[in-house]
């Protein structure tokens, strides 16, 4: 994710504390000095950096570390307040009926946000419809609705109109029966006055309930300007953060949000409609910082197993913990861990296991992974339906055939064989158990993983768990 160089450079300086009770006042000089390298790299504005890194001195100089917390901690915990602080509290975006005016530059991300927010409120019961109002860019419309019909959701635009905001009128009357419009603006490749002067006109029609910015996360030094002027202009309530996904620095979006007074209210993570999420403060600087994220991983978890259980009504991930365990319920159980996302987004949000985790793997061991899973799909996708529902009497002769069908090695076949053998191994000691027992097994795994969270009860992670 972006800002992963943020983070891996921060939590770099931090465990230079490492196994310091107390701190001199050399250690808090140069890790700040340290924390500002690390924020000036990631593009973040030098007068915030200054105030942060102000603050955070103050802090670690004045401060007591509570009893039994090593410097490190005491430190990582100031860092998260002070972060936290500077991004502010989540846009408010209430459940209810509003209209939504998305603005930014051309090549933001602001059609493929569109849909993706709409996606994202279609998921919380309400009926979004989308209104492209670009006849700047050619593309716009084709693009918008195809992404709208990917996420479901209501279109409006007119691939012959000229007027955006005639197009803004005739889509708010045609789409009336929606609870949640989303007008998408045109962009320029830069703050002309006509792209500023049309936005306006826009907002006079739609009387928007919320104008959001949408940026690039590789935006930079640019963002302050940018923010300025949108601000100025039509009011800017909040910070939408795209392509994420990507490996630019970040840190100008989060000068944005300073400068408009405003704060963030989504991220986009990726490519796909479903990769949007609600920005929230708190669980965002804990990943950031390796602390992970409990609440953003637990409704990761909600959304997979409801999308993997959708058109099959026949299988339900309960019954693993009652019965057999098939290669069926491992596909379908790698098909919920797919749609949670990138794996490396998922790490991200258990504690113990991003941040640090990621900085010693491989660059490519998530991509690595990612490619297993799908190899052993295919090669499920090559067995019966009686070799799914009992994999025991896969023997040599089928495993030549399974290879030859799904165009994977034999010895791929068996790995993933052995894989399943191991998954059911472990299920099997967790079915018949009561709550009791259940939490004693839980506290034993995290005794033998010496209490520090990390990889002692990871073998159920299934396909990737070595």
């Amino acid at each position: 994710m972006v800002l992963d160089n943020l983070g891996s450079s921060l939590r770099g300086s931090l465990d230079k504390l490492q196994g310091k009770s107390r701190l001199s006042e050399e250690d808090v000089e140069e890790i700040v000095k340290e924390i500002q390298r690390s924020l000036l790299s990631a593009d973040v504005d030098v007068s915030l950096v200054m105030d942060l890194s102000s603050s955070i001195k103050e802090r670690a100089t004045e401060e007591e570390p509570p009893g039994g917390t090593s410097a490190r901690d005491h430190v990582l915990k100031i860092v998260y307040e002070e972060l936290v602080d500077l991004i502010g509290e989540s846009t408010d975006i209430p459940l209810e009926p509003q209209t939504i005016m998305l603005a930014g530059l051309q090549g933001s991300g602001k059609t493929t946000t569109a849909a993706k927010m709409a996606w994202w409120f279609s998921k919380k019961g309400l009926r979004p419809a989308v209104i492209q109002t670009d006849t700047f860019r050619p593309g716009a419309y084709d693009q918008a609705k195809q992404m709208c019909e990917r996420a479901e959701v209501d279109f409006y635009g007119d691939p012959e109109g000229e007027d955006p905001v005639q197009i803004a009128r005739d889509g708010l009357e045609a789409t009336d029966d929606a609870d949640v419009h989303i007008v998408d603006t045109a962009g320029r490749h830069a703050l002309e006055d006509s792209l500023i002067d049309e936005i306006e006109e826009i907002e006079g029609v739609v009387q928007p309930d919320l104008s959001l910015l949408v940026l690039d996360a590789a935006i930079g030094q640019g963002a302050k300007e940018q923010a300025r002027e949108f601000d100025d202009s039509v009011g800017i309530g909040g910070v939408v953060i795209t392509k994420l996904d990507g490996t630019a620095k970040g840190g100008g979006a989060l000068t944005a949000v300073n400068e408009t007074d405003s704060s963030i209210s989504f991220l986009g993570t990726g490519e796909t409609v479903q990769d949007i999420e609600r920005f929230e403060p708190n669980g965002f600087i804990s990943r950031l910082l390796g602390m992970g994220d409990l609440k953003q991983l637990s409704e990761r978890v909600e959304r997979a197993m409801a999308e993997t259980q959708e058109g099959d009504d026949d299988w339900d991930p309960e019954d693993i913990m009652k019965g057999s365990f098939t290669l069926k319920d491992m596909q379908k159980q790698m098909e919920a861990m797919n749609n949670m996302g990138p794996l490396d987004q998922v790490l991200d949000m258990i504690p113990g296991l991003g941040g640090g985790l990621k900085d010693q793997l491989p660059d490519d061991a998530m991509d690595v992974t990612q490619d297993r899973m799908r190899s052993f799909d295919v090669i499920m996708d090559s067995m019966t339906d009686e070799e799914l529902e009992n994999p025991r009497i896969i023997g040599a002769a089928r495993v030549e055939r399974i290879s030859k069908g799904s165009g994977q090695d034999e010895e791929l076949v068996r790995e993933l064989l052995q894989q399943h053998k191991m998954m059911e191994r472990t299920l099997k000691q967790f079915q018949g158990m009561g709550d009791g027992d259940m939490q004693r097994m839980m506290k034993k795994m995290q005794n033998q993983d010496g209490g520090g969270g990390g990889m002692g009860g990871m073998g159920g992670l299934g396909p990737f768990g070595d």
